[in-house]
């Protein structure tokens, strides 16, 4: 990627982090052997990494770009800057008579033309994880503040009419939405629906997945993600175009796995993008994240509206590696790559 600006602060650093390493048999034995002959020099090392100690956090980061020196929200004549905005950096934000407005636009949406927008590297801090009730509602109502603070300036930036999604906490064994009536259960751990944002403790599988809170992060995430198209106008573009060919039909179908498979990118985006900025989303959530997305997908669930789990991996780490969101532009994808 260009690196003419690396500090906007709508242009996040890309987090280029490769796979979780998987370790063979021979290579744990080899370990273990190498362990012994490391135990001798073990004082030496600590000596050495006690002169070397690296805080975590960088103690000059700011969690958001001062007025002073606050570059332009967005890359000035970018490909993906709105029009009326030629000078972002003097032109205030104001909206139009109207107010902001959505986009009902999909491969072509403003938002996913700027090769070099990304989130901004930020500091996100989240309770520890606790398998309660009390626990679950904490840690993600911490995690929609650092969504929101992630999401609401980059959509605010191109005139889009943001506002947090309403959080709800159901604990029964079905809840009411305006979208129909939602039976909790093993594909029901979170869901999205007209600004609102459900999380049934009930769904999370929590006797599965114990305390794993990176796996939990990123499907919250996902369902975010969905908030994040309605804003912009993608959710409304590519429903219109599912009910003009049918919700069950090929097309319809493959749109909804188009619209799905977005919403794991910007998952990925959002833990690429707070990943080791010395908040609490550490490596080892990610790397947890990252290997789950391979768990789940229409090949677990036996349907064919989000997409197979090569692929649900695939764009979720798409987004987490580059943190770009034009990378995420999978309504313009040949249909191999959203199956």
């Amino acid at each position: 990627m260009p690196d003419a600006q690396p500090d906007l602060p709508w242009l996040g650093r890309p987090h280029t982090v490769s796979a979780p390493k998987r370790r063979s048999p021979a290579a744990v034995i080899g370990v273990c052997l190498g362990a012994v002959a490391v135990l001798v020099l073990g004082l030496v090392a600590i000596v050495a990494l006690n002169r070397d100690n690296t805080p975590l956090a960088n103690p000059n980061f700011r969690d958001a770009p001062s007025s002073k020196d606050s570059p332009a929200p967005l890359p000035p004549g970018g490909a993906g800057a709105p029009a009326s905005a030629s000078n972002p950096a003097t032109e205030p934000s104001e909206p139009s008579a109207t107010g902001p407005q959505k986009v009902l636009k999909l491969a072509d949406h403003p938002i996913l033309q700027d090769p070099n927008a990304g989130l901004q590297n930020r500091v996100c801090t989240l309770p520890a994880w606790q398998s309660t009730q009390a626990g679950a509602e904490a840690f993600f109502t911490a995690a929609s503040k650092c969504l929101d603070a992630a999401w609401g300036p980059f959509l605010e930036a191109y005139r889009l009419p943001f506002t947090p999604p309403s959080l709800h906490f159901p604990t029964g064994a079905s809840f009411e939405t305006e979208c129909g009536t939602i039976q909790v259960g093993i594909a029901t751990a979170a869901y999205y629906c007209e600004n609102n944002l459900y999380v049934p403790f009930r769904g999370l599988q929590t006797d599965q997945y114990g305390n794993n809170p990176g796996v939990y992060l990123a499907l919250f995430a996902h369902e975010y993600g969905h908030h994040v198209q309605e804003v912009a106008g993608l959710m409304d573009a590519a429903w219109q175009k599912i009910y003009e060919a049918g919700q069950n039909s090929p097309a319809g179908l493959e749109m909804s796995r188009r619209k799905e498979l977005q919403a794991q990118c910007f998952s990925g985006m959002f833990l690429g993008a707070h990943v080791d900025q010395g908040g609490t989303i550490t490596r080892d959530m990610y790397n947890k994240a990252w290997n789950d997305q391979e768990t789940r997908g229409d090949n677990t669930s036996r349907s064919h509206d989000h997409g197979t789990n090569a692929h649900y991996a695939a764009w979720w780490r798409a987004g987490a590696t580059s943190n770009r969101i034009a990378d995420c532009n999978t309504f313009a994808a040949p249909s191999s790559e959203v199956s």
